[in-house]
Parts: C-alpha cells; structure tokens; sequence
C-alpha cells in the first residue's frame, strides 16, 4: 500500500544544554549512543573507554529498563573506575528517558561532573541508551551530539528504512561488518543507501573483532572533543 502524505517523525528537541558552567568553565561534552537491541552499543561503549580513557578524563550513563546490566557489563570488563560508571533504570520504553523526560539521566550526569570537579573535571560522558528502534532519538537537552549503531545482521535494508536516527544521528555507525557473508548484507549497498538517507553527515564502518576496530568512531569522538573545547 503506498501512502499519499508525507512521513512524520517524533519531536526532536534542538535547544542545548547550557555549555558553561556556573563559575564559566566549559562542561563536559555529551555524546549519546542510541540504536536497537543487540546492535553493539555497550560494545562500542567498552571499545571507546578502552581507546580514549589514556587521553581523556571520561565518564559513562547507561540505560536499561529494569536492570543495570549494561553497567555491570562495563564493570566486569573494567573499563573504567567503577565511580565513572553510572546506571539509569528507565521503567518505561528507552526513547521516554533519552528525549521525553531527561531527568534521571541528566541528574546522572550532573552527578558525575559535580564528582570529578575538584580532582578534574571531565572531559566527555558518553549516555547510551537502552535499546530501541529506529525511531531513537536524544534530547539535544541531554546531550551534544549522537552516535546511532545498527549491525549487519539486523538486515542491509536498514540504511533505507531510513528513521530519525538513521538519518539525523551525527555518526550512524554500521557494526559487525565481520558478520556480512554470514548473514547476506551488502555493505556496498548499505553505503549507498545510508549516504542517500544521510546526505554529508558521516557513516563508520565498524568491526570489534578485526580490521581498524572502534578506530573510526573514536577519531570522529576526538575530533568532536576539539571543536568543543575549541568553541
């Protein structure tokens, strides 16, 4: 069936949250991580502090819904301090506490800035979200910009589904590359399609068990970091 009005998508918020401090020292840039079950958020989550925690004072927010498994996950591999490392049980669908009512999560990272303040302030705090669907979107009241992740083996269509965080994310990073002659995906198709959708914004690549790794999405962490502290 074809339908003869336009597509709408959810409100996205797009005031920001203040960049300054009380005291006009800048905060720590926000970086959230969004996209659907399974599609390797917390892996890259991991990835990233394993890669950029030498360089960068950083802390993490995870969302699950009734549990803090992603955050015990990330404890269990050590990736960070455990006092850098906080949880947010949304007990609603994970969309509601990354768009519609920021308040837990941004009472977590509040939190963890007032912590580190005095010992060093943080540079960057990565928000992942629970996992959802393409529809996922953050606050721009929560964070500064956003990393969408779909894996390969969700199907090589997705890119064309399209769906705001697919086509708005600032960094739709396309996971499991590895997996593609398992499961059929064309990744030459999933680049035309996520360039169609995307026009100039970027798309990584990525594979955590060979090749450059998180290599590409911590560069483009690093170069948000820059112009942050540049701004």
């Amino acid at each position: 069936m074809h339908l003869d009005h336009g597509v709408t998508f959810p409100h996205r918020h797009t005031h920001s949250a203040e960049p300054l401090r009380p005291d006009g020292t800048r905060r720590a840039l926000r970086i959230g991580l969004g996209g659907p079950v399974g599609s390797g958020k917390t892996a890259t989550v991991a990835a990233l502090c394993r890669t950029l925690r030498a360089e960068l004072s950083m802390a993490v927010v995870t969302n699950d819904i009734y549990t803090r498994e992603d955050a015990e996950f990330l404890l269990r591999e050590a990736v960070l301090p455990p006092e850098r490392i906080s949880a947010v049980e949304t007990g609603a669908c994970p969309h509601t506490a990354i768009r519609d009512d920021i308040s837990a999560n941004l009472e977590a990272v509040e939190e963890l800035e007032e912590a580190f303040r005095e010992s060093g302030p943080l540079d960057l705090i990565l928000v992942e979200s629970g996992g959802d669907n393409l529809t996922a979107t953050f606050s721009r009241g929560l964070v500064d910009a956003q990393i969408f992740v779909i894996d390969v083996a969700g199907g090589d269509d997705i890119p064309r589904k399209g769906g705001p965080g697919v086509t708005t994310a600032d960094l739709l990073v396309v996971n499991k590359t590895d997996l593609a002659p398992h499961v059929g995906s064309d990744l030459d198709r999933m680049a035309r399609d996520a360039a169609e959708q995307r026009g100039a914004l970027p798309v990584a690549f990525q594979s955590l068990r060979g090749g450059d790794g998180v290599a590409p999405v911590a560069a483009w962490v690093r170069e948000r970091i820059a112009a942050w502290a540049a701004a």
